[in-house]
């Protein structure tokens, strides 16, 4: 394997652990994130080695999701006064690149488990919510907090999570921004289980991998791809359409109010122009 920036990659026994390791804060999601995760799972999915794959965070978080310092180049062309066409067909690519950075978590042949212990935010979901299965630990938290940040959450929870909570709890999450515990996102269906904290999240993770490992590879991957049949194409059809409306809709003074805020540590005041 190569050496990764955001990234670390082990495999014993049939089973790879890929961790979030930044570099910055909470793991957040900057240019090598992106870059580096499709890489990885194109080469798990490859390895005949591996059977199954977990995925965890570093430290006392998953992940803060995107990172807006390092990702803010996205926004400037958006948000110089009439943005053409240019600017708005760079991010469109842009957007498309990223998710399919995620989907390829997705498409990976081997079943993948996240083990999420601390905050678990925007990007972060989008992430989880591409695995076969999720643990949590009892201090996990989860959010969907794009609309906070004036974006339509484009890289895939609003597509993939009505499989696995429903339309109704969905949209409570994504248009509240709210955050929800472990046990919330249990009861709900986002994660599979809680355990009592990190070191236990990740040894489920970990035994619930080795059961798939000792499982008969082919047949295991057969399954996969069976479950994943029926949503496959509405996924995709979804996130063509998102970066589409992202592109031409995105680009507004709140947007700029929302990172400034960000930025400036206070309360945003958006007033929907």
């Amino acid at each position: 394997m190569t050496d990764w920036k955001a990234f670390t990659v082990e495999t014993e026994n049939h089973v790879a652990q890929v961790t979030l390791i930044g570099p910055n804060k909470g793991n957040a999601m900057g240019p090598d994130f992106w870059r580096e995760l499709p890489e990885i799972f194109t080469e798990l999915d490859a390895d005949p080695d591996v059977r199954a794959v977990v995925l965890a965070g570093s430290g006392k978080n998953f992940s803060y999701g995107l990172d807006l310092g390092a990702m803010s180049h996205l926004f400037g062309p958006l948000l110089a006064d009439k943005a053409l066409a240019a600017p708005r067909t760079d991010f469109h690519n842009t957007v498309k690149t990223m998710q399919a950075s995620i989907t390829a978590v997705a498409d990976c042949r081997k079943p993948v488990i996240a083990a999420v212990q601390g905050w678990c935010i925007g990007g972060g979901v989008d992430l989880i919510a591409a695995v076969d299965i999720r643990y949590a630990s009892a201090d996990a938290k989860f959010s969907i907090r794009e609309v906070k940040v004036a974006i339509v959450a484009d890289m895939g929870s609003l597509q993939r999570l009505p499989a696995i909570i429903g339309d109704g709890h969905l949209r409570e999450l994504a248009l509240t921004a709210k955050d929800i515990d472990a046990a919330r996102a249990e009861k709900i269906g986002l994660v599979n289980d809680v355990f009592d904290d990190a070191d236990a999240v990740l040894a489920a993770a970990h035994a619930t991998a080795r059961e798939i490992a000792n499982n008969p590879p082919l047949v295991v991957q057969g399954t996969k791809d069976v479950l994943g049949e029926e949503r496959r194409t509405v996924v995709a059809d979804n996130l063509r359409y998102v970066a589409a409306w992202n592109a031409a809709f995105l680009p507004s003074h709140d947007l700029t109010e929302a990172v400034s805020s960000v930025f400036e540590k206070r309360e945003p005041d958006f007033k929907g122009e």
